[in-house]
């Protein structure tokens, strides 16, 4: 394995910050390898995202993947759109410098979760559109699409987040600081978006939910994972996200956890206490299969790359 570190795919923004950074886990290979882009969550507070890639390359690198621990800007380094155009940047630049790393430019794939849940589905239902870019990094030329997403519970429309809240949101209250939970104007989403999300005017709210590009352009084959017990991000985003990619006829798949609480990323693939009962639902071209228990492990998540990055 090829292991670089702390290549920035655009100037820091502001200086001596990490949200344009990424790190590289490449196996080594006679052949271009395809790529997994792994961008972790902070309720973008941080910009710390490329932080555990080694862990997923601990895992995908064997079965042939190349990783990329990949970081965007917190919320107080900038606000929305530029975590959308920073993790745009990053696909072009990686697509730019596949040659040089050994990458696959046509298989490429993202994951990540919470608010790199987020950041995930938001490069999976926007791909290919040109309005939605920005010119992080400058590099031009390369696409941003990606053939394949992995988002971990993700939010997804930051208005419907309270009335699905566990426990009064007493939880989330307590670790983020706030009194009135997602609604909060310091929420972690009234940050990103830059006011309070309940008195933002719709044009500015509307494109940070995924839901919102569902049905307008292609979008790629999708593994949805979320725990239903999940005190901070509820359970019904991840399924807002899957019923829309499921009923506008869209290649989709959800693994839902009773005992899952957040911050699961892993033990959701590898503890038995984490994943007793969960099951699986998926739809494919307008028609959904009834859902069955299953066992997840990182064989679900090779297995999904493998059948999508072909």
């Amino acid at each position: 394995m090829q292991v670089v570190k702390d290549l920035a795919y655009a100037p820091a923004q502001p200086a001596g910050t990490e949200g344009h950074l990424l790190d590289l886990y490449v196996p080594k290979s006679s052949k271009p390898v395809p790529l997994v882009i792994s961008t972790r969550g902070s309720a973008w507070l941080k910009d710390n995202g490329r932080r555990d890639a080694d862990k997923v390359a601990a895992e995908l690198n064997p079965a042939g993947y190349a990783v990329a621990g990949v970081s965007i800007r917190s919320s107080s380094q900038a606000q929305f759109p530029a975590q959308l155009h920073d993790i745009k940047g990053a696909i072009r630049w990686l697509r730019a410098n596949a040659e040089k790393y050994n990458l696959d430019p046509e298989r490429v794939a993202i994951m990540g979760d919470s608010s790199g849940g987020w950041t995930s589905a938001m490069a999976a239902v926007t791909s290919n559109n040109p309005e939605l870019e920005g010119d992080v990094g400058g590099v031009r030329g390369p696409s941003s699409a990606v053939q394949a997403a992995i988002p971990f519970y993700p939010p997804t429309d930051f208005l419907q987040m309270d009335a699905h809240m566990p426990d009064n949101c007493e939880a989330f209250n307590a670790r983020m600081g706030t009194t009135d939970c997602h609604n909060d104007p310091r929420s972690p989403e009234s940050l990103l978006v830059g006011c309070a999300i309940t008195e933002c005017p719709p044009d500015k709210l509307a494109p940070a939910n995924p839901l919102t590009y569902i049905g307008k352009r292609p979008i790629p084959p999708t593994l949805i994972l979320h725990g239903e017990v999940d005190a901070l991000v509820p359970y019904h985003q991840g399924r807002l996200l899957f019923d829309k990619l499921a009923a506008t006829g869209h290649e989709t798949r959800m693994l839902s956890f009773p005992k899952a609480g957040h911050s699961t990323i892993f033990t959701m693939v590898s503890d038995d206490a984490i994943r007793e009962g969960a099951y699986e639902e998926s739809a494919r071209g307008g028609h959904s299969m009834p859902a069955h228990p299953v066992t997840p492990t990182w064989q679900t998540i090779i297995s999904f790359l493998k059948q999508h990055l072909r």
